[in-house]
C-alpha cells in the first residue's frame, strides 16, 4: 500500500504528508456491505433503545431555537415553528435525542479518521477546481439540502433511513427526489472531478 506522500505525489489534490506522517499509511476503507449492515444494526438499536429512529436535521433546528430565544424570546414563543421545539416536551431542547446524536456522530468520524490514519487538514476536489470554489459548491449544495429537509420534515437520515425502514412513502419519495437530483446535477460538475 502506498504512502500519504507517495500518493501525495502522484495526486496533486492530496495535501503534502506532515513528517510525522510520513510513515504512516491510512487504513483501507471499509466494506460497504457491512457497513450498511452495521448502520441497519445501529437504526434498530436506535428504535429499541430510544423508541425513535435516527436524524439529523432537528438537531439543527432545536439548536437554532434556543438561539432564537435567547436573542428574542418574545419572537421565538409567537412562532409556532420554534415553539415547536421549545416546547417539545423533552426539557431543554438542547437535551434532545438528535442533539446527542450529531454530537455523537461528529465525535464518531473524528475518532474514526484519527485511528484510521486520514486526520488531517485538506479539502476533497477535483483538479478543474479551485478550493474557494469547491468550498462554495459545498456552501450551496449544503443550503439547498437544508431547506430541502425542512420542505420534506426531515432529511437523509430521519426521512429516507428512518423513513424508509418504517416503509413510510414520504421516506421513499424523498430518497428518489435525492438520487435523482444528484444524478442530474452529476452531469454538470463531474467535469471538477476528472
Amino acid at each position: 500500500m502506498a504512502s500519504v506522500s507517495d500518493v501525495a505525489a502522484v495526486d496533486n489534490r492530496l495535501p503534502a504528508a506532515t513528517p510525522a506522517a510520513k510513515h504512516r499509511t491510512a487504513a483501507s476503507y471499509s466494506n460497504p456491505y457491512l457497513a450498511g449492515v452495521g448502520l441497519g444494526l445501529v437504526l434498530l438499536a436506535s428504535f429499541v433503545i430510544m423508541g425513535r429512529g435516527l436524524g439529523a436535521s432537528g438537531a439543527f433546528s432545536s439548536a437554532v431555537a434556543v438561539a432564537v430565544e435567547a436573542g428574542n424570546p418574545e419572537h421565538a414563543s409567537e412562532n409556532a415553528f420554534y415553539s415547536g421545539y421549545l416546547e417539545s416536551g423533552v426539557g431543554h431542547p438542547l437535551k434532545s435525542w438528535l442533539v446527542f446524536e450529531v454530537i455523537g456522530v461528529a465525535l464518531g468520524g473524528f475518532i474514526s479518521a484519527a485511528l484510521a490514519g486520514r486526520l488531517r487538514k485538506t479539502v476533497e476536489k477535483g483538479p478543474r477546481i479551485s478550493t474557494r470554489g469547491r468550498l462554495g459548491l459545498a456552501f450551496v449544495g449544503g443550503t439547498l439540502m437544508g431547506v430541502g429537509s425542512k420542505l420534506a420534515r426531515g432529511c437523509t437520515s430521519g426521512q429516507a433511513l428512518s423513513g424508509g425502514a418504517l416503509l413510510n412513502v414520504g421516506g421513499w419519495a424523498f430518497m428518489l427526489m435525492v438520487f435523482v437530483g444528484g444524478y442530474a446535477l452529476a452531469y454538470f460538475l463531474r467535469r471538477e472531478w476528472r
